[in-house]
């Protein structure tokens, strides 16, 4: 049975996760993994003139971005999230939409030249219905990346996750679980030459890695 996302009740888990994470004071700073100042930084777009970040949570890493000069433009599903890094990040320049991922690239017909999501949309949305409007938003030659965790083995396909815990209101969303070579596939099928999906050792050994995938339309 293939996953139901409830987009309203998935709204409502994102308010709640936005007031939790949020930090006025945070500065700008990019960083594909879980762990600062570990792994690639964002040489892994290439060198675009624009981006999308889908998932852009606190707008930390499209600040970054729009800092160093690049058309900036980010998506979030919180309405919660989105007025607040509107407002942090007001005087860096970067544009913040609320929608759900799949619609703003549906009903939006710029393109960008590069695509990514650092532990956003591309982990809690079907890839299946993702990756082809992702290769429709980007310009030839253009970079599709993501990041989150990997795979716990045997595990994988949409996973589902309560929000904090296992007590209170019944909010829950889907996560997207796969192999790297699958990940691959996916992104084959979805009209990209190019892909790679690897996973990077943490910092400390036995701790969770971060799974990286870079693709090219």
């Amino acid at each position: 049975m293939p996953a139901q996302h409830d987009i309203a009740a998935e709204r409502e888990l994102w308010d709640t996760y936005a007031e939790s994470v949020f930090k006025p004071e945070a500065e700008s700073s990019f960083c594909w993994t879980q762990y600062a100042d570990h792994g690639p930084g964002p040489e892994l777009l290439g060198e675009p003139a624009s981006v999308l970040e889908i998932g852009c949570g606190t707008g930390r890493a499209l600040a970054h971005l729009a800092e160093r000069g690049i058309k900036a433009t980010g998506v979030d599903l919180s309405p919660v999230m989105v007025g607040r890094i509107r407002e942090r990040w007001e005087e860096t320049g970067p544009r913040f939409e609320c929608a759900e991922g799949l619609a703003f690239l549906a009903d939006h017909h710029d393109s960008y030249d590069a695509i990514y999501s650092i532990f956003g949309a591309a982990w809690f949305t079907d890839p299946a219905k993702l990756f082809p409007l992702v290769a429709q938003r980007l310009n030839p030659g253009g970079v599709f990346a993501f990041s989150h965790p990997p795979a716990i083995p045997g595990a994988y396909g949409p996973q589902g996750m309560y929000k904090g815990g296992f007590a209170g209101p019944a909010l829950f969303t889907y996560r997207y679980s796969y192999t790297p070579r699958r990940w691959q596939n996916l992104l084959h099928r979805s009209g990209f030459h190019e892909a790679e999906a690897r996973i990077l050792d943490a910092p400390k050994a036995g701790h969770i890695g971060t799974l990286i995938v870079r693709a090219k339309r």
